[in-house]
């Protein structure tokens, strides 16, 4: 109970005598404070703060209350001593309780004699006085606290002084949690849905290799990030041809996977229709120049397998010229290159070769000849050219060449390869 040895005396200049109970109290406040404006977690914070006060201030009764602001009601996170409320109890603003009372005036309440105070709902029978104190941050409501004790008048007006302090503590605590708790769950949200786009991303590139008689064709793509804009295929044409896909979706992340996704659905519902491939770019692309955003291209060769003429047909929107290797070195096939899909509408041209024993016929993106050591030295086309040389290369082999050049650097952007090798016994001797 408060009595008049709970007065802050002071001496003749003004500055206050603290008596021994008062210091304690102090201290109290002191570690308590530091206590909770260390901690993140909200669940740890809430907890802190309840036992910690009730054993420090011999409360029989803690509750504190968080705002729900889309419902205007005051919701109990956490209680100690309390026999009738639980967890998740709500109370309305302004309308029930000292807690309500509190939250809608935005002044603190003390009830000396709860049995007086018409605000008061009864709670424990011990309960005799209460202060109900509301947390606020720049003039935001983040909830109410209130403490309870068995005697009448338990509070002196130092300890309910010491109570506001440290609900300015509390206030800006758990405001700290709560930001901190959204910006996890957000992350933790993000982190989902990258995961379900990448596997849905996945789930699209092709799930084994097409048998080629004649032929070993492959492919190979490896995402910087989560999701990506790297993609390539395999198109069965019904008629023994082949449709090889590789293209690359400006931009990174979900926004490049969605119009890759889409530039996917579209490309194979072209070339299903036994289109050329500079006819499948060239009514792609209006297409795209009419569906994507502004700013927005895919940069794709388009090439079509003849395995009974061993003839390949490829047509080029934008994309890194393609690569022939076999017995008599390598060489970048330098067609006439149209822009890439969905800037402007146009025209593509087409390219046909014949692979001879054992040549081999790579596409593949900028994520493999741009890829960068710590020098900031790029891997490049002639490195490209020279692994691709030997017969034994394979996209593995290419893959493992660039991570060995970028040391540890990482890929930083999407890799994505297509090697497409002429199958004959004179490879095997050679």
């Amino acid at each position: 109970m408060a009595t008049s040895s709970d007065m802050i005396e002071t001496v003749p200049d003004g500055l206050p005598i603290l008596s021994q109970e008062q210091f304690q109290d102090l201290l109290k406040l002191q570690k308590a404070a530091q206590k909770i404006t260390s901690i993140l977690d909200l669940d740890e914070l809430i907890d802190k703060i309840v036992n910690d006060i009730a054993c420090s201030f011999g409360c029989v009764e803690i509750n504190l209350y968080l705002h729900d602001t889309e419902r205007s009601e005051l919701v109990l996170a956490c209680e100690r001593g309390c026999t009738v409320h639980e967890k998740g109890h709500r109370l309305k603003v302004g309308k029930e309780g000292l807690v309500g009372y509190v939250a809608a005036t935005g002044q603190m309440r003390y009830a000396p004699d709860v049995r007086k105070d018409a605000y008061y709902i009864a709670c424990e029978k011990e309960t005799l006085s209460e202060v109900a104190i509301p947390l606020h941050v720049g003039g935001e409501l983040v909830g109410v606290f209130t403490a309870s004790h068995s005697e009448e008048n338990a509070f002196s007006p130092n300890q309910l002084r010491l109570f506001q302090s440290l609900g300015n503590h509390i206030a800006v605590a758990v405001q700290n949690s709560l930001r901190f708790q959204h910006e996890r769950n957000e992350r933790e949200k993000m982190s989902r849905e990258a995961q379900e786009a990448r596997a849905i991303q996945q789930a699209l590139l092709p799930k084994s290799s097409p048998f080629i008689p004649g032929f070993e064709v492959s492919g190979v793509s490896i995402s910087a990030g989560a999701v990506g804009g790297d993609w390539y295929d395999f198109i069965d044409l019904r008629d023994g041809r082949w449709g090889l896909v590789l293209a690359d979706v400006s931009g990174k992340g979900t926004a490049a996977a969605l119009l890759m996704s889409a530039t996917r659905a579209m490309t194979r519902s072209l070339a299903e229709n036994s289109c050329s491939p500079a006819e499948v770019l060239t009514k792609l692309n209006q297409l795209l120049v009419d569906d994507f955003p502004s700013g927005r291209f895919v940069t794709m060769v388009y090439a079509v397998l003849d395995p009974n003429q061993r003839l390949l047909t490829f047509a080029n929107a934008g994309h890194l010229p393609p690569l022939l290797a076999g017995l008599k070195g390598a060489k970048f096939l330098q067609s006439e290159m149209g822009l890439p899909l969905g800037i402007r509408r146009g025209a593509y041209t087409e390219t046909a070769i014949l692979l001879d024993d054992c040549e081999r016929f790579v596409l593949y993106s900028d994520g493999i000849t741009e890829a960068s050591n710590a020098k900031d030295e790029e891997y490049g086309a002639a490195r490209l050219a020279q692994h691709m040389e030997s017969p034994d290369s394979s996209k593995e082999s290419l893959l493992q060449s660039v991570r060995s050049f970028v040391n540890g650097s990482g890929l930083q952007d999407d890799a994505t390869v297509i090697l497409v090798r002429s199958n004959s016994y004179l490879c095997t001797e050679f």
